[in-house]
Parts: C-alpha cells; structure tokens; sequence
C-alpha cells in the first residue's frame, strides 16, 4: 500500500481475481469495517454477526440474477480477506440492515435514525467555467470509517476501468469511469424501507460503475428491484447529469430531477422530487438535510456560469456559521463512539478530464489532493450486459 491515509489499490484480471487481489491488500481494513458494522447491527438493528450474515446471504441470488460478476467480486474479496462470503455480504447490504431496521423501529416507536448523511452537488458543461460536467461530495458517516477508506482502482477485462472511494470491503460508492460516468450519492429513508432482499444500495452503485453513458446509468437502475432508499446523482462527459431517488421497488418507484436553469444539481438527504408522495424518514430523522441543501444551493448559484473543481471544494468546506448543519460535517464533543458522525471523505471529479480531487476527512482541515487518472481512465470500453429481468 502508499503512504497516504486512504491506500491507493489497483486491481486488475477476472472478478474473482480482482475481488482477491483487493480483499487480500485491504486485509487490515476490512477487518475494521466488519467490527464496525458488527457492533452497528447490534446496536442499530439487533442483529447478531451470525444472523447479519444469515440475512445477507439472502441477498446473493438477487445480485447473481443481475451480474454473476458482482458475485464473483464479493467472494473474491472473501478468499482474500481471509473471511467469508457471508462476512462480505454483510457489509455490502450495511445499509440494508441498518436502516430497515431503524425505519421500521421509527415507524413502530417514533426513534429518529442517523443524524448525518451527505452531500452532493452537479455542475452541467453550461455552468462549468471549463464546460467540462463536475460532480462533488462529502461523504459524511462513522468517525471510525476514517480508517477504513479506501481508493480503489478497478482494471477491468470485459468493461470500463475505474475509481471508487468507498469503505474497504464494499464494492463501490463515490466513483468515476472511463467512460466518462461519474457517480455521488445520498442516504435516503422512507417508509418503505424494511430491509427487504433485492439489489442493495452498494451494488447499484457498483452497477454505475460499468455504465456506458447517463442513459445507461438510469436504465441499470430501472432495470433492477432495489432494496432500499438512496439518491443516485449521475453525471457524464456527454454533459448529461440527472439525479434518481430511489425508494425500495422497481422502475416505478424512481423519480428523476434534472439540473436547474443554471444547470446546477444539489442533493442531501431528504427526498425532493413532486413525483414523491410517501414517508420522508430522512427529512425527520436527519435534521441538518434541508439547511444543507439551502446552503449548497445558495452557494452553487453564487458561481453561476464559472464553477470550477476548486469552487465547488469551496463549497464542501462550508459551516455556514453553525457545525450542527453544516455541509463540512463534525462529531458532537460528547457523542458516543456510535454517534461519531463527520466528513469522512470529500470528492471532487471532473468526468472530461479523469480527475478526483480528494480530502481526507473534513476538508476544512484537509487539503484536497489532485488525482490524475487521464491515462488509467482514458479508453472507453462496452458496458457490462446486465441479466435484465422484468422486475
């Protein structure tokens, strides 16, 4: 591994290699990602390690009817790592364990789910003083995952290359590919989130990352029953951007929102479409989402017409004169380990050019760094052929 905070980890060959040669370098971490997560359920969900991964197993059908590939990947993580294909699996479908569990115990009993989440801005080539399409994110989640990030660099045979910063074990989140797609998410809650077995959250996000274009891109998320609530911004080279939140089902259960007309996109955590009619969880249970929101857009629209990469990590840095709602999230002084939420990461991608820039941790107290992935990301390939099966 480099010497950076996040390691840097290239992989390349088949699935199972590629799961083997990443589980095997980020053997460290991804123990640390288990023990996270295996005190998470138990606390958030009430699960023992050996029923959370029980539960998970269920889930390997669904994602083999999708992509025998993304199976594939998991175990090799597995072989690597050291654990099992059901340890794996476990933090893969976290979200779907956790945040059912939290969403049906809000329901049943009125308790608020986590208080922090993400945020996450678009730039459209009209708005952008490059015309290049930008996308931006802090990822805010457990003062702990500080020490399980990672960089992953996916050399792929039978589809695009790319880079992902996501939690060692996981198979994607934030990322970027040589076609020109990149990817930023949100946390969402509804009532319909109960942790019902289907594609989880970070498959789809690892789907996004075989897309050939943003047409592509929705049609991977229309084509598949996901498992739970979350906010897919999608924008590409092509200068094409929407933002998909998603609730658990199928197609019907998308809505789409497009760049305003300053061709801007900001998301955080609470659902913003008219198209949407149900139970906001996020809205509730995640307090700072609407003034995070206020704030981005405020500031996206400040810039409008010249937004460049270092603008948008203005953005990212902001407090807004109060910590407790920022975009630039920090942990409470006396929150419990569990309830250490910050800005993990901070990500800044420019899909014409094949940078990242990234913070590690809170980019108020950490510089970004310019990763130039112009070569690595430099040949378009075919997607992957998803298993489209009716939903």
């Amino acid at each position: 591994m480099a010497n950076e905070r996040y390691p840097r980890i290239r992989t390349g060959g088949d699935a199972l290699e590629r799961g083997r040669q990443y589980g095997e370098t980020a053997r460290d971490r991804i123990s640390r990602t288990v023990h996270l997560y295996s005190d998470v359920f138990a606390r958030d969900a009430e699960l023992d390690w050996e029923t959370a991964r029980e539960l998970a197993l269920q889930f390997i059908d669904p994602i083999r009817a999708v992509s025998r590939v993304y199976v594939d990947e998991l175990q090799g993580i597995a072989d690597g790592a050291g654990l099992t294909l059901g340890d794996i699996a476990a933090i893969n479908v976290r979200s779907e364990l956790k945040i059912g569990a939290m969403a049906r115990r809000a329901r049943e009993q009125g308790e608020k789910g986590p208080p922090e989440g993400c945020t996450t801005l678009g730039v459209t080539p009209s708005a952008s003083l490059s015309s290049h399409t930008l996308l931006a994110q802090n990822w805010d989640w457990y003062e702990e995952c500080a020490d399980t990030v990672v960089v992953l660099e996916v050399e792929q045979e039978d589809g695009p290359n790319y880079v992902t910063v996501v939690e060692a074990g996981l198979l994607a989140k934030t990322g970027l590919n040589s076609n020109g797609v990149g990817i930023v998410t949100n946390l969402l809650a509804s009532g319909w989130d109960k942790g019902a077995v289907g594609i989880p959250y970070h498959v789809s996000l690892r789907s996004l990352m075989d897309a050939s274009g943003a047409a592509d891109a929705l049609a991977r998320l229309q084509t598949s029953v996901r498992s739970s609530s979350a906010t897919y911004m999608v924008g590409a080279e092509s200068g094409l951007a929407f933002v998909a939140e998603g609730v658990p089902g199928d197609y019907s259960s998308l809505f789409l929102t497009f760049p305003n007309d300053q061709g801007f996109l900001a998301h955080t955590n609470h659902f913003t479409s008219a198209e949407f009619k149900g139970k906001d969880a996020g809205r509730w249970g995640i307090p700072s989402s609407p003034f995070r929101l206020e704030r981005a857009r405020r500031l996206m629209s400040a810039r409008e017409g010249n937004a460049t990469p270092g603008s948008l990590q203005h953005v990212l840095r902001d407090h807004c004169g109060d910590r407790s709602v920022s975009i630039c999230a920090h942990p409470a002084h006396d929150a419990a380990r569990l309830d250490r939420y910050m800005t993990v990461a901070s990500v800044v991608m420019d899909t014409d050019s094949r940078s990242v820039w990234l913070a590690e941790g809170a980019p108020c107290e950490n510089s970004f760094d310019h990763l130039d992935y112009s070569e690595f990301l430099k040949a378009k390939r075919p997607a992957k052929i998803l298993e489209r099966r009716p939903a």
